[in-house]
């Protein structure tokens, strides 16, 4: 390695707005979930509102601030009475949590296989996968390029199912022009953990344009109680009184995180503007290497460029864990995504299944590599990732 400090996978951006912004909130004597929270879901429904063209979307969209984009999907499923004797359609290609909400209620996951070229939920293999017991469809839009929604959304409208979609990736993604989180489906989950395109550390929103769902959602991120704590002890007059309705989790966000999330969101055209440069930078630079780069979005549409995957073609003459190992060694972060359900054991347990199920996820998986992508890379950074690429490479060759 060289006496350049280690290059990061990822590494969130925060600068002193972010700061001043949290101090004052720590300053104000209301750390949990209030007026900053409550800002940040009008702020963000706003901005999905608006979408793509600037212009506001006629059909209201309610925004639900959560501790974790895993806490907003299982509030989703949740709120459409998913349970025991429901199967939930997931790309197998994925983080655990897309799946796991699903048993969090007793429902069952059914995993299908991804698309190879852009490692998205195969809609032919969801359309396979309907049964009676089919309740729901939950697409991953990977790395922030989105799913074929028209067509999801067709089979869902042919079989009476919900589109929950896990957004995690996907801030800013549009599909045909309009921006994902305003498509109608029943619930979009979107993810602010550190690495992701903007971040409140942890945390994540769910939205949707059904009062009910939203109304549901908020009961039920803090405990089934009807009211939220911030009319309880920010009323002027008593306010003290409220009903448990349901047996309800410790979802919500807290203002310190929503304070994060005000300037992270105010700054997020920045941030998707500086992700797109890098990956431009990047396909161009590694371009005539024996690598297949990420798929391109449409026409017309933008995606998030969350992560940058690339596969390692046979001729690379490098394996994947060998390519990370001589990466780390010259001082440069990868990573893997993901590692398919199908290789965990306990889904392996719980699905009964295996590697011959998915054969283009098991694909992906053996040549997946995710380069560092992140807004605080400078040119310099990027040039030091193409560099130790191409030497990784001409010395396998």
């Amino acid at each position: 390695m060289s006496d350049r400090s280690f290059l990061p996978f990822a590494r969130p951006e925060i600068n002193g707005e972010e700061i001043n912004e949290v101090v004052a909130t720590l300053q104000s004597g209301w750390v949990t979930t209030g007026p900053r929270t409550r800002a940040f879901e009008e702020r963000f429904a706003d901005y999905l509102a608006r979408g793509k063209t600037g212009e506001a979307e006629a059909q209201p969209l309610h925004c639900v601030a959560v501790n974790s984009a895993t806490a907003g999907l299982h509030l989703a499923l949740e709120a459409l009475g998913i349970g025991p004797d429901d199967e939930v359609i997931v790309p197998n290609y994925t983080f655990t949590a897309t799946a796991e909400v699903v048993r969090y209620l007793g429902a069952t996951p059914v995993l299908v296989d991804v698309e190879e070229h852009t490692f998205n939920i195969d809609p032919a293999c969801v359309e396979s996968a309907i049964t009676e017991r089919t309740r729901a469809i939950m697409p991953v839009h990977f790395s922030g390029l989105a799913c074929d929604m028209t067509t999801l959304q067709a089979l869902a409208k042919r079989h009476d199912l919900a589109l929950v979609e896990d957004a995690a990736h996907a801030l800013p993604t549009t599909w045909q022009g309009r921006m994902v989180g305003t498509l109608g489906s029943a619930a979009c989950v979107f993810s602010f953990y550190a690495n992701k395109t903007m971040t409140t550390g942890e945390g994540g929103m769910l939205v949707t344009n059904d009062a009910d769902l939203a109304a549901r959602a908020r009961t039920m991120r803090l405990h089934g109680i009807s009211k939220d704590v911030f009319d309880r002890y920010h009323s002027d007059t008593p306010d003290w009184y409220y009903e448990v309705v349901a047996p309800g989790f410790k979802y919500n966000m807290t203002d310190i995180a929503a304070a994060l999330g005000l300037h992270q969101l105010k700054r997020l055209p920045q941030f998707h503007a500086r992700r797109e440069d890098l990956a431009r930078r990047y396909d161009e630079a590694l371009a005539d290497l024996p690598l297949r780069l990420p798929a391109a979005a449409p026409a017309g549409d933008i995606q998030a460029r969350h992560l940058y995957p690339v596969r390692l073609l046979p001729e690379a003459g490098v394996g994947r864990d060998e390519f990370i190992e001589a990466m780390a060694a010259r001082g440069i972060g990868c990573s893997v995504h993901f590692i398919p359900l199908h290789r965990h054991p306990y889904w392996q347990a719980c699905c009964g299944v295996s590697e011959a199920d998915f054969p283009v996820s098991e694909a992906l998986f053996q040549q997946e590599v995710s380069l560092p992508l992140y807004t605080a890379m400078s040119d310099a950074d990027l040039e030091r990732v193409v560099t130790a690429v191409r030497d990784v490479l001409k010395r396998a060759c």
